[in-house]
């Protein structure tokens, strides 16, 4: 299928426009859209891999220019002041993703004030639309830590502890606060344990600790794979085979946990959407003035991929797709 025609082919399953014409513009106006990406996740990280990879490809694919940038490291005051260098830049268009609203919300706010157009994704889909930005590309935080809530609790979970690898962070606050939820419902609770994303041996060492502690917990859920494979090694270095584990997102090494029987289930928010799809939507905004789903949320999950179709998962993880 022609790269245009695609493109146009995903925002008519949107529920959008559809392109007008199967033949792009002239060139000159297609690579003169720059559209800045700025996320509070570092392109090196796994799981933000997968977005720029996303982000990478649409842009190739509409002959559009598309930079993405994080701060080292989470940091709100920095992830702000690029937010504002970027706007003093003037791109065409921006993505940004919304982890602390109060942090961000005036800077978002001046890129909508300056006239440029603005797609959140990842988190903060709650807020997005009161900031201005046209759209929502992500999943609802709390309503998939509901779901991995009740599928825990349909195996017999009733003690869970939710690690938290990025304190502060409001789309893991709400996951948690989900499963708390399911969890009540189902007569039983969870307490949530932070641990540091930059310390793998130290997040170990709490996850062993907390366990350790309080013999009745019987699952551990992470909220993302930073978080995961620490916690992983930890349930097997106290050899309790028996412990439920379940997380958010993908990586080799979580899916293979889900092949071998050590996790439930990974969620899947399919993030090479949403580095794909805001390209798309920004290439075509600023082409026809037209945004899916009337400028509100554009879901990528939850998924949940568990042993069945794990494999062919694997696969397209090992080329950056999921």
């Amino acid at each position: 299928m022609h790269k245009l025609v695609r493109c146009c082919a995903v925002l008519a399953a949107l529920g959008g426009s559809a392109c007008a014409r199967e033949t792009a513009p002239p060139a000159a106006a297609r690579g003169d859209v720059r559209i800045a990406v700025v996320t509070h996740g570092q392109s090196a990280d796994p799981f933000w891999s997968v977005v720029a990879n996303g982000v990478k490809d649409a842009a190739a694919e509409l002959g559009v220019r598309a930079d993405y940038q994080a701060p080292t490291h989470f940091n709100m005051v920095e992830l702000s002041q690029m937010i504002d260098a970027v706007i003093a830049a003037r791109p065409s268009a921006l993505v940004v993703s919304i982890p602390d609203p109060s942090a961000l919300s005036a800077s978002i706010k001046r890129a909508v004030a300056a006239g440029i157009p603005v797609v959140s994704i990842n988190s903060g889909g709650d807020v997005s639309a009161s900031l201005g930005a046209l759209a929502h590309v992500g999943m609802s935080e709390y309503d998939a830590g509901l779901a991995a809530g009740e599928r825990l609790a349909t195996a017999g979970a009733r003690s869970v502890l939710c690690v938290n690898h990025e304190v502060g962070n409001l789309a893991l606050d709400q996951r948690c606060s989900g499963l708390a939820a399911a969890l009540t419902k189902a007569g039983g609770h969870s307490r949530v344990l932070a641990v540091e994303l930059a310390d793998p041996d130290e997040s170990q060492q709490r996850v062993t600790a907390a366990l350790r502690s309080d013999p009745a917990i019987d699952a551990v859920l992470t909220l993302a794979t930073a978080g995961a494979e620490p916690a992983l090694a930890a349930i097997q270095q106290l050899n309790r085979p028996t412990m439920r584990f379940a997380t958010f997102d993908l990586s080799p090494r979580v899916l293979e946990a889900v092949r071998d029987g050590q996790a439930l289930f990974a969620i899947d928010q399919q993030q090479y959407l949403q580095g794909y799809l805001p390209i798309v939507l920004l290439t075509k905004y600023l082409e026809t003035l037209t945004m899916p789903g009337g400028g509100r949320v554009v879901a990528t999950g939850p998924g949940f991929v568990t042993r069945d179709q794990v494999a062919r998962v694997i696969e397209l993880s090992a080329r950056g797709l999921r």
